[in-house]
């Protein structure tokens, strides 16, 4: 097949802040082999069509956030919208209200980063096929057959491959395939991403969708597709491409670079983890060609800031970054453990330009940690947060409640650990826990399903120790969010965005490319 090309599609909906990082892999791997390939953003691109479409609503709210429209794209685009806290939150909510008016007539509800129909289900594979079907129901589908269709048309790709990675864009994926399949069956189409992934690696996998998908992808894409075309795997050393995605216009104040180190977690020995349960295994890059392409892709594109997306930063990785900064503010997960604890190590971070990272503390009781075999000692954690604080490096930190290894005693236990530590936590996401399915800790709980639906990846249980899911959200929704100390915490957490806007609210954020000259907290969204 002579330079064949390939079309690389990122569906709507998920938070527009950033680039794919996954279609950009691709893209890169593809190139470095000879492969044409083209790469849309259809999610950034499919929100911007809609609002710039959109009409005003026939309420107060509507029609203001519609007059607006303009005002609060440029608050969210510039960095001087970020330190005005109510600002922010009413430029948010407004583009928000906006585009929940697009598929009101068919009872769909767009948002800024989620997509809920109330007809069809993501995880039930006949509403899939549904989707695909009848494209003309989805609110993207006008932005699909005039602007993205020709696009197609004109590059006359022998492949799509449609990248779907969270439940939100999979009826819009699927509604975008159909449409291909109808207009352009000579196309084959290619089904992957993270959430495609998960569906192939359970137990009972993922039956192909035949007659409307050619191709499934299981994890990386770039060597199945490059064996689909016939091409021989010349090198495994390329770096990402941006160059079609760096122009578009995100919803952040300036380019985040997204890279990916790695793929699987390091650690991977925690109990109920997807990670175990699909079957996940570690593969990071050497760590110096890691940092020599950082470098590399920061030069090309001058980001405003690093979204560093390895499920967890390696020790020896943060020790690379602490020597070779990146030449830009960077942020990203991490395990509390060495070299954290050590102060002036964490000074050394923060002088890379690390501005804030991702801390899976998960629960405030010993006793929990330990029986998920989560690696974490209560001290330890102290250490860490207390120097991630004295190096102005914010601390956004994960907590777990209802994993069957935990009861309200633990969960209290959760709370006075955050109160003890509140000065030294700067964000907090509170999850209530799903168990996977198919994953090897679940033997001996009793099971039961969350909602009708064969793609489900979650089950709910009954709680071994009588924490039921219910006694679970009041206990964090009535009690730890409500407490004097923890209150003003989640509020800090920018609505919808979260942690992909939170390092923009730190004081080491908002300096334009800047090494953090001092801690401490902008204002922040209340």
């Amino acid at each position: 097949m002579k330079n064949p090309t390939i079309a690389l599609i990122h569906p709507p909906v998920v938070k527009p802040s950033e680039p794919p990082a996954g279609i950009a892999r691709l893209a890169g791997a593809l190139r470095a082999h000879g492969v044409n390939c083209t790469v849309i953003d259809a999610n950034i691109e499919g929100l911007c069509y809609l609002l710039d479409s959109s009409l005003a609503g026939e309420d107060t709210w509507s029609r203001r956030a519609h007059r607006h429209l303009g005002q609060h794209l440029n608050c969210l685009r510039n960095p001087q919208g970020y330190p005005n806290a109510d600002q922010y939150r009413r430029a948010v909510a407004d583009l928000g209200r906006v585009l929940s008016q697009a598929g009101r007539r068919e009872e769909i509800k767009v948002g800024l980063g989620d997509y809920e129909d109330a007809h069809l289900t993501p995880v039930r594979r006949d509403h899939l096929l549904r989707a695909a079907q009848e494209p003309r129901r989805n609110p993207f589908h006008n932005y699909f057959y005039s602007r993205l269709l020709p696009r197609l048309a004109q590059h006359q790709p022998v492949m799509v491959g449609i990248s779907i990675n969270y439940l939100s864009q999979a009826l819009c994926g699927f509604a975008l395939a159909g449409l291909i399949r109808q207009t352009l069956p000579e196309v084959k189409l290619a089904l992957g991403g993270g959430l495609i992934t998960s569906w192939m690696r359970r137990p009972q996998g993922l039956e192909p969708f035949a007659g409307l998908i050619d191709t499934l992808v299981a994890g990386p894409g770039e060597w199945p597709l490059l064996q689909a075309l016939g091409r021989p795997i010349e090198t495994r050393r390329y770096k990402p491409d941006y160059s079609d995605l760096s122009a578009n216009s995100y919803f952040s104040p300036g380019f985040i670079l997204p890279f990916s180190a790695s793929n699987g977690c390091w650690w991977r020995r925690c109990d109920f983890c997807p990670e175990q349960a699909e079957g996940g295994r570690f593969h990071p890059l050497p760590h110096s060609f890691a940092i020599v392409q950082l470098q590399h892709l920061v030069a090309q594109t001058r980001p405003r800031l690093i979204h560093l997306l390895d499920n967890a930063i390696s020790p020896a990785l943060l020790r690379r970054l602490a020597d070779q900064p990146p030449g830009a503010p960077w942020y990203g997960f991490v395990r509390i453990g060495p070299p954290l604890d050590d102060p002036i190590f964490c000074h050394g971070l923060a002088q890379s330009g690390c501005v804030m990272l991702k801390i899976g503390l998960e629960s405030g009781s010993q006793q929990v940690l330990d029986r998920l075999h989560k690696g974490i000692q209560l001290n330890m954690a102290t250490r860490v947060l207390d120097n991630l604080r004295t190096a102005g490096i914010a601390a956004y930190v994960y907590l777990l409640f209802g994993t069957p290894a935990e009861d309200e005693a633990a969960a209290q236990a959760t709370l006075d650990f955050v109160v003890d530590h509140h000065e030294a936590i700067d964000f907090l996401n509170t999850a209530i826990f799903n168990l996977p399915i198919g994953g090897p800790d679940a033997q001996g709980l009793q099971l039961r399903d969350f909602y009708d639906g064969d793609l489900a990846m979650y089950r709910d249980f009954i709680h071994p120790s009588g924490w039921q899911r219910a006694a679970v959200r009041r206990f964090v929704e009535k009690i730890f969010k409500k407490h004097p100390a923890i209150q003003p915490i989640i509020r800090r957490d920018p609505p919808v965005f979260t942690s992909n806007h939170a390092a923009f609210f730190t004081t080491a954020g908002l300096q334009s490319n800047a090494v953090p000259a001092r801690p401490g907290l902008a204002q922040v969204p209340k």
